[in-house]
Order: C-alpha cells, then structure tokens, then sequence
C-alpha cells in the first residue's frame, strides 16, 4: 500500500488519547470503494498492543483491510483478548510526533462517511486533523 501511494494525504481520523490514533482511509472514495472487499484473514496474535505498536483496525472476525491504528498506551488487557489486533510493527522513533497529533476531535469524525466522502468530508468538517504528507518504503 505504501509503494502504490495510498497513504499519501490520509487524515489521522480518530484521536483517542492514551489508546488509539487511526488511520487508513483515502481522500478519495473511489479509491476506497476499490480496497471495499479486500478484507485480511485475522493473523493469530504473536505480540501484544503495548504502546507504540502497530495493528491493522478491524470492526470484526477477519475484516481487516485498509485502516491502522498506533497503540499510544498500553492495550493488552482491552485488545489482546479480541483475537483480530494482532500487532505486527512497532514505532522506533517519532513516538513524540503520535502524541502530538491533534485529538480534538477524539472519535468524531464518522469513519462510514469518511470512507463514502473522502477528504472532501474530513476536511470540511475536521479541518484541523493532522495527516500523512507522504510514506515511503526504503
């Protein structure tokens, strides 16, 4: 995803202090309409959500696809036991930066309509959310 560009000028959507900072939907629908039924089998949990990992979101059994979230606390004990958050990365450096990002609107913005709406949606109503500029893979 990060070599074909997708990340590139994704908002940081949802903001929760202490747990989560969401990521993954495209500025535009049509591309989010493509990634719609690309949903990931679960992979089994080899790590736990401790503070700075990384796992794909997932609303239930194997239906990860396109949206991640960055633990900023420690989430054993509330995500471990659910058998679908399997970390699989870690952020070495720029922890400071995730908690940094703009948690005004905590878990305002609607992630269905983000995803019908794209940045048009996000940017209208959430003009202050922070984003990815751009993402590379070296």
């Amino acid at each position: 995803m990060v070599r074909i560009g997708y990340f590139t000028d994704v908002r940081f959507f949802r903001l929760v202090p202490n747990f989560v900072v969401q990521f993954g939907i495209h500025g535009d629908p049509a591309v989010n309409a493509m990634w719609d039924t690309a949903a990931m089998p679960d992979d089994p949990i080899r790590s736990s959500n401790a503070d700075g990992t990384i796992a794909f979101a997932a609303s239930g059994a194997n239906t990860r696809a396109t949206q991640l979230f960055i633990n900023t606390g420690n989430n054993a004990r509330k995500l471990d036991g659910q058998k679908r958050f399997s970390p699989f990365g870690t952020v070495v450096e720029g922890m400071v930066v995730v908690r940094a990002l703009n948690a005004e609107y905590g878990e305002e913005p609607n992630p269905a309509k983000a995803v019908r709406q794209g940045n048009r949606y996000l940017t209208r109503w959430f003009p202050a959310l922070d984003y990815i500029k751009s993402a590379t893979v070296e």
